[in-house]
Formats: C-alpha cells, sequence, structure tokens
C-alpha cells in the first residue's frame, strides 16, 4: 500500500511555470507506475501524464504534451510535475496516483490517489 501527498499548487499567471509534487510513503515507491490527473469544476477528472514504474516511458495527454514534464526521484519517494506554459484552461485540482503494472490514462486503473492540490491560472 502507498501513502501519496501532493504540494506545489498556487496561483499564478498565464505563462508561468509551476511545478507540482507527490510524496509517498513505504519503500515500494519504484515499483509502482504513477500517474497524474486533473479535474475541473464540473467536469470529470482527466488523465494528464503518466510515467512507468522503471521511468523509461512516459506518456502525455495531447493538451499538455510539448508543456508539462512528468518525471520521478525513486531515492526520494517522489513523483513530480512540471508544468511550463500554463494556460488558464489548465485550472484544476491535480491528483497524483498510483497503480502496479504498466501505464494507463483512465482513472478505473489506479488504486491509490493523493488529495490534490489546487492549480489556478489566471488570464
Amino acid at each position: 500500500q502507498v501513502q501519496l501527498v501532493e504540494s506545489g499548487g498556487g496561483l499564478v499567471q498565464a505563462g508561468d511555470s509551476l511545478r507540482l509534487s507527490c510524496a509517498a510513503s513505504g519503500r515500494t515507491f519504484s515499483t509502482y507506475t504513477m500517474g497524474w490527473f486533473r479535474q475541473a469544476p464540473g467536469k470529470e477528472r482527466e488523465f494528464v501524464a503518466t510515467i512507468e514504474w522503471s521511468g523509461t516511458s512516459t506518456y502525455y495527454a495531447d493538451s499538455v504534451k510539448g508543456r508539462f514534464t512528468i518525471s520521478r526521484d525513486d531515492a526520494k519517494n517522489t513523483l513530480y510535475l512540471q508544468m511550463n506554459s500554463l494556460k488558464p484552461e489548465d485550472t484544476a485540482v491535480y491528483y497524483c496516483a498510483a497503480r502496479r503494472g504498466i501505464m494507463g490514462i483512465t482513472t478505473t486503473l489506479y488504486d491509490y490517489w493523493g488529495q490534490g492540490t489546487q492549480v489556478t491560472v489566471s488570464s
């Protein structure tokens, strides 16, 4: 089992950057495939990015490709999401999630979730 705690959200202007972190408990973080999802008010939770347990493969939603970068530091049990060139439509609560196995882009594939961190991008 793994517990996840996100941090790093905030209020920024369009074009700014933010880096989200997701701290994981336990000594098995390196065995989990990790993902970032987001949920805007009135919308369903949507996939943002995922990184395989080995760290060698990543995958992004088209809406963030080229702007966001997912990475992990297994020595620190931490997942990151570097967000550049932020847009107002990136405003949402961002969640990290963990699962065993290959990368996935649907929420139902993930077993563990953090509480979320708010990102607000003003125009």
